[in-house]
């Protein structure tokens, strides 16, 4: 499974950072490492989560905008220089990914996760972060008729985890049943 992560891309507050490396630890511990994380760029809130996924033992893919493919990234990362904007580069991220989680930011994180709807890709969004995306909270769990995706919105990141591991372990199990 590809898992997005749509994170803050300024500088995250201490609790907010503390919140992405319990995600991570909880993704490693409930789900495994042979998952991917995928992520827009290596700064701000990512920057945690690359670093954090890397120590723990997940492939990282980067979709940096074509603003920011001169940083430095870590050698381990599997950078994808895409040429894109930001905007390009966050539907790039979400088309790339199975799942979108949302673990606070602004309205390029909001743009992910409505991308990832209308992608039929599920959201998992924390939504109580103090930042712009806790407006999810009032989104419905279908942002329209089409019922393309569920948004699934939660207050604790310990429950965000168990529910994309159970969804993501039953999502296998029925491909199994179909194609053996």
């Amino acid at each position: 499974m590809y898992v997005g992560v749509a994170a803050h891309s300024g500088e995250p507050s201490v609790e907010l950072a503390r919140v992405a490396k319990r995600f991570v630890e909880l993704l490693k511990e409930r789900c495994g490492v042979e998952h991917r994380i995928v992520v827009g760029g290596y700064w701000g809130l990512m920057k945690t989560v690359v670093d954090e996924a890397l120590s723990a033992g997940f492939t990282v893919v980067v979709l940096p905008p074509v603003e920011g493919e001169d940083v430095s990234f870590p050698d381990r990362a599997v950078v994808v220089k895409t040429g894109l904007s930001f905007r390009g580069r966050s539907v790039a991220l979400v088309r790339t990914s199975d799942v979108l989680v949302v673990l606070g930011g602004g309205s390029g994180c909001l743009q992910e996760a409505v991308t990832a709807y209308t992608e039929g890709k599920p959201v998992y969004a924390l939504v109580s972060t103090g930042y712009p995306t806790d407006a999810i909270s009032q989104w419905p769990e279908y942002l329209d008729d089409r019922r393309l995706a569920p948004v699934k919105k939660y207050r604790d990141v310990d429950e965000l985890v168990r529910d994309l591991c159970l969804n993501e372990h039953e999502r296998r199990k029925r491909a199994r049943a179909i194609y053996g």
